[in-house]
């Protein structure tokens, strides 16, 4: 057998199963329309019986939730949306109950422009030391009405926005985020000190945003496109600060996992040294279209890039910010980009949940940790929210042409017959639920051997039973050029057609598990996979 999950300590989460709730749209406890943590805690059982390590929450603290929370007024208080820094207390203290683990979510590029230091920065005016823990700058032009340079957002829109007295201050997200200034002692003394502030509050872990953007050039020279080093992503100096962050983290046997989006495996994998963060995610898989060989590749270059600093790899097929899983690969494309996100993109539903059905049980067969974003265990599809009601900035900031991450957003459906389907009793959640979902809904789904709620539930269950899942080799196995299949230790392997046409499985012992099941000849369907020991 493998290890049980209660002898999962130190190292718990080279192997883990993580959760991720985004507050507003998991459950709604009081019922104002808004997720809150009351809903979570109310929904404790749900998470404990579907059988994950942890669970990782978006940023729940208070904020005027401009970009969904990751604009941060004040790191030690929680939202009044969502509750308080007691029920946070509390929450943690049952999560451990029910044997799960708590990762917050910290934002250190950037903060709120309502919180304090940038609301003193606004204050004190040109060359305050306020303004230092900002990038303010005089304006490029005859009378400074040009921006102090041109560095590409990461939404669309401008970078830059100008403040009465005639300085810019500089916003890689939107202008209710000003990014903070790195090379200063006191940025770095607060996040010690907040990293710190949640860990005494018994967090396991931190998942930390847009990990790679903090340290800017300090000349800020403006950006060309293919010239190295770039100005504002990863940054050599970037590295001491992740390794401050470190020695935090290993007095508390604290966990890192950070939001890296990085092409240069090499550059990548500087972040996982054994002195900085323990995890990344891996978006490469995430972004990979439903090809095998692709597939096959992008997995070979993520365990390559994870060996040689001995970090496990993570695995992720969608989160708040990405199409979700069903609708993706229903659709022609099925790879995700930002650039391609587009309105009314056709998609066969079918077709996309079974291959998220497929993807689910590949996913929890490779090595390493799995994080799954809530609904994805319901297989719920990308909703479309009427116009009138999208709130997200990357739809506005593109001008209307994005359909932003709204749809990936949706409160989730617990009960197919209570009002709001059961996510809170009084008032319409803060995002429309689709007419359609009853279906999908946690208690439909629960008593139908069928769904894709009670795969998930099988998998993870099994996936903590049996042995030779988790952290440790894979070995490919030599088959046809539409079929991935692979070898994990105790002969336990994991076989996923990606043909039209059913495909013979290899001789086994047993049929752990199937996505879907097989034909009359007892042969693999396409867009299918199973969990054999041989």
């Amino acid at each position: 057998m493998a290890a049980s999950h209660a002898s999962r300590t130190d190292d718990w989460w080279r192997s883990a199963v993580i959760y991720q709730i985004y507050p507003r749209s998991f459950a709604d406890g009081d019922g104002d329309g808004t997720g809150d943590l009351a809903g979570v805690r109310a929904q404790m059982p749900y998470l404990a019986e579907l059988g994950v390590d942890a669970v990782w929450f978006t940023p729940w603290y208070s904020s005027p939730l401009v970009d969904g929370g990751y604009d941060v007024a004040d790191y030690r208080t929680i939202d009044p949306a969502f509750g308080t820094l007691e029920e946070a207390e509390k929450l943690i203290a049952e999560a451990a109950e029910f044997g799960l683990k708590v990762i917050v979510d910290i934002v250190p590029n950037h903060v709120s422009d309502q919180h304090a230091w940038f609301q003193a920065a606004l204050a004190a005016g040109p060359g305050s030391p306020e303004r230092k823990l900002f990038h303010f700058r005089p304006g490029r032009g005859e009378n400074g009405e040009l921006p102090p340079n041109d560095w590409p957002s990461q939404f669309s829109g401008t970078t830059w926005t100008r403040v009465p007295d005639g300085e810019w201050y500089l916003h890689l997200f939107t202008p209710q985020q000003p990014d903070l200034n790195w090379s200063h002692p006191q940025v770095l003394r607060e996040h010690e000190e907040v990293l710190r502030f949640w860990f005494e509050r018994g967090v396991a872990g931190v998942r930390i945003d847009s990990a790679a953007l903090l340290t800017k050039h300090p000349a800020m020279p403006d950006f060309v496109e293919g010239v190295d080093p770039h100005p504002y992503i990863d940054q050599d100096e970037i590295h001491d600060i992740y390794r401050s962050w470190r020695t935090i983290a290993d007095e508390y046997g604290g966990v890192f996992v950070g939001e890296v989006w990085l092409p240069d495996t090499e550059r990548f994998a500087r972040y996982l040294r054994p002195d900085e963060l323990h995890t990344a995610f891996n978006f490469n898989f995430l972004a990979c279209p439903w090809e095998p060989d692709r597939l096959r590749r992008t997995i070979d270059d993520t365990l390559a890039e994870h060996a040689p600093v001995n970090a496990p790899a993570t695995w992720v097929l969608c989160n708040h910010d990405v199409t979700r899983t069903v609708t993706r690969y229903g659709r022609t494309d099925t790879a995700f980009s930002f650039d391609t996100k587009r309105f009314d993109t056709p998609t066969d539903l079918a077709l996309g949940t079974r291959r998220a059905r497929a993807a689910a049980l590949l996913t929890l067969a490779l090595p390493g940790s799995v994080y799954l974003y809530q609904g994805e265990e319901l297989g719920l599809p990308e909703a479309d929210v009427p116009l009138e009601r999208i709130q997200d900035p990357m739809h506005f900031r593109s001008g209307g042409t994005d359909p932003g991450r709204d749809g990936c957003r949706v409160p989730l459906p617990w009960s197919a017959d209570a009002p709001y389907y059961g996510f809170g009793a009084h008032r319409e959640p803060w995002l429309p639920q689709p007419d359609d979902w009853s279906h999908y809904a946690v208690d439909r789904q629960a008593t139908d051997p069928e769904s894709m709620l009670t795969l998930y539930r099988t998998a993870l269950h099994l996936r903590r039973l049996e042995a030779g899942f988790g952290e440790g080799p894979m070995t490919w196995l030599s088959g046809q050029d539409d079929v991935l299949a692979f070898a994990r230790p105790h002969g336990l392997v994991c076989m996923v057609n990606f043909s039209g046409r059913p495909t013979d499985l290899p001789p086994y012992k047993r049929l752990i598990l199937a996505s879907g099941p097989l034909d009359e000849h007892g042969r693999l369907p396409g867009d299918t996979a199973a969990w054999l020991r041989v």
